[in-house]
C-alpha cells in the first residue's frame, strides 16, 4: 500500500490534480496512506471520517431517507457520499468508503467484509462493491484501502 500511495501522490502532483476522501469503516486509514508522503499537501485537500449516520447527514448531506431505506452500507449511500464530497470540495478526484469491518454488525444480507468504494473524477463516477474475507477488522480495513488505492491509480493513469 505504501509504494502505491506514493505513486498516486506523485502522479496527482505531476498532473496537478487534487483529491479528497470521506471514509467510514476505514476510519481515516486511506487519508493516512495518502498523506504520509512528502509533498502530499500539494494534492491532498480533505480527509473526513464520517463514521456515524449522523455525521454522514451533517457533514456530507446524505439524505436521511437514503440511510433509512438502504442503510449506511449501500451503493446508494456510497454514491451520495462521493457525489456530495465532490460538490463540497471541488477536487479533481473524490473517494468514499463505507462498509462493515466487524467483528460484529454483519447480517446475512450485509455480512462483515461488505464494503462499497466510490470514486468520482470529472464526469465519471464508479461505485464498486467488495466482499472481503472476514479475517478480522484490521485486515478488512487494510483490504478496503488497498482496493481504493488500486482504483484511484487506475483512474489517474
Amino acid at each position: 500500500m505504501n509504494s502505491l500511495s506514493k505513486k498516486i501522490i506523485k502522479k496527482l502532483i505531476s498532473k496537478k490534480l487534487t483529491i479528497s476522501v470521506c471514509e467510514s469503516c476505514t476510519g481515516g486509514l486511506l487519508s493516512y496512506y495518502l498523506t504520509k508522503h512528502a509533498n502530499s499537501s500539494k494534492t491532498f485537500y480533505l480527509g473526513i471520517t464520517t463514521y456515524s449516520n449522523n455525521s454522514k447527514k451533517k457533514f456530507l448531506k446524505v439524505k436521511k431517507n437514503l440511510l433509512n431505506k438502504y442503510g449506511s452500507v449501500s451503493k446508494e449511500v456510497c454514491f451520495s457520499m462521493v457525489k456530495n464530497l465532490y460538490q463540497m470540495t471541488k477536487t479533481d478526484v473524490s473517494v468514499s468508503i463505507t462498509g462493515i469491518a466487524g467483528p460484529s454488525g454483519g447480517t446475512k444480507k450485509k455480512p462483515v467484509g461488505l464494503v462499497f468504494i466510490g470514486i468520482k473524477k470529472a464526469n465519471k463516477t464508479l461505485i464498486k462493491k467488495h466482499l472481503f474475507n472476514n479475517t478480522g477488522r484490521e485486515n478488512i480495513q487494510k483490504s478496503s484501502v488497498n482496493k481504493s488505492l488500486k482504483l484511484i491509480f487506475s483512474l489517474i493513469k
